[in-house]
């Protein structure tokens, strides 16, 4: 999985590109670590667009990054979702947990 970051104003955006999996469980926690600390970032978008699969581990990585993020008053929002992605994320019932766009 690739991850490129995008800060817009307060908003930065992680978007993923590939298979969204244990393996891939260091590239995203660094990816948003520094954000936790930083003040200039108020919510935080991951987009999903480029991404073809994700597993209960990836699932587990998500909530990680809303407990971390949520800690500090930020908020996560998933967008991008599609396809299988859409329908692992349904199924585990994150639209209760994150606003999905």
């Amino acid at each position: 999985m690739q991850t490129s970051i995008k800060q817009d104003a307060a908003m930065v955006t992680i978007s993923l590109v590939g298979r969204f999996d244990f393996n891939t469980h260091r590239d995203f926690r660094a990816a948003y670590e520094p954000l936790i600390s930083d003040d200039s970032c108020r919510a935080l978008t991951v987009d999903f667009s480029g991404v073809d699969y994700l597993d209960s581990s990836a699932l587990g990585m998500l909530l990680m990054l809303r407990d971390k993020m949520g800690g500090c008053g930020k908020d996560v929002v998933l967008s991008g979702v599609q396809g299988n992605v859409k329908q692992v994320l349904e199924i585990a019932n994150f639209s209760k947990l994150f606003r999905i766009s």
